[in-house]
Order: C-alpha cells, then structure tokens, then sequence
C-alpha cells in the first residue's frame, strides 16, 4: 500500500469512499454528497488531498486544509474516509501519519479536529496513541443521521 498525493484518475473511488462516510452520517459534518463537478472543486480545493492505494485500488483518503484564517492560519484540520470494505486494515493510521507528515511540510503547527465524534472510539483510540490531546468535551455537539445529538471531542497535535 502506498500514500500518495490523489491524482484526477483517483476523484471517481474518492467520491465513493467519501458519500459513503457522508451517506453513514456519523462523522463527517457534511450532508451534501458530492458528484464528478462538485468531488472535483473540493478535492482540488484543499491544501492537500491524498489517498491510500492497495494494489490499483484507492482504499481510503484524507483531505488537509487551513482550520482557520489569519493569525490562526498556521493551524490546520483534516478529515480521513476508509472503504467500509477495507476497514480493520491499519489504513486509517497510514493516511493520519501521512497528513501529520505532510501539514508540517506545508508549514502548519498544529493539526486540530473540531468534531471528533465521542462514539467513534476506533478513531479516537487511534488519535491518542498518535499523540492527539483532546481538548474536551462539546455536548450535543453533532446531529447523528437519525436525529440524535452527540458529544463531540475536540484533539490537536502539534506538529
């Protein structure tokens, strides 16, 4: 398996990947899904886009982008999607040491998460033994797809 930048062959199985965490609703933000136009100006549009690929296929990706503006442009944010079919495979923790790689590379200081789902205990175990220091606790902080709230944990990670 390598980690590498996404290239325009990449965006169709990205899109895949992506809607399907996004259709799962239980981490992503995002309720919109997106198509070839909209994939496209989105994965083009970030700081930094890459994806694990295993043997041709493209298996998971994560997205790097500016968390904020201005005197707090140094930090940035980053959000990661495995096919469901591959996960268990230890390809979340490849692309996470990739992103923390590739922030500091790109000059960032601190990678932060603003809504870590306090349910998603896989990703979670993962962010802390990576060195992620959560921040606390956000009640409610994320409408479920069938409605219900949850609390978020904000990690960063210096970087």
């Amino acid at each position: 398996m390598v980690i590498r930048k996404f290239q325009e062959k990449d965006l169709e199985q990205m899109i895949e990947i992506w809607n399907e965490v996004v259709e799962d609703g239980i981490a992503f933000p995002q309720e919109e899904l997106l198509d070839k136009t909209s994939g496209k100006i989105f994965f083009e549009s970030q700081s930094y886009a890459g994806v694990a690929e295993d043997d041709g296929q493209i298996v998971g990706l994560y997205i790097l982008h500016p968390n904020n503006v201005g005197r707090c442009g140094h930090i940035c944010n980053a959000s990661y999607a495995v096919n469901s079919k591959c996960r268990g495979k230890h390809i979340g923790e490849k692309l996470v040491t990739d992103c923390l790689k590739m922030g500091k590379e790109l000059g960032f200081r601190v990678l932060q998460f603003n809504a870590v789902v306090e349910s998603n205990i896989h990703a979670r175990h993962l962010y802390e033994r990576l060195g992620f220091v959560q921040l606390g606790t956000i009640p409610g902080g994320f409408r479920m797809k069938d409605g219900h709230y949850e609390n978020i944990c904000p990690y960063y990670h210096i970087l």
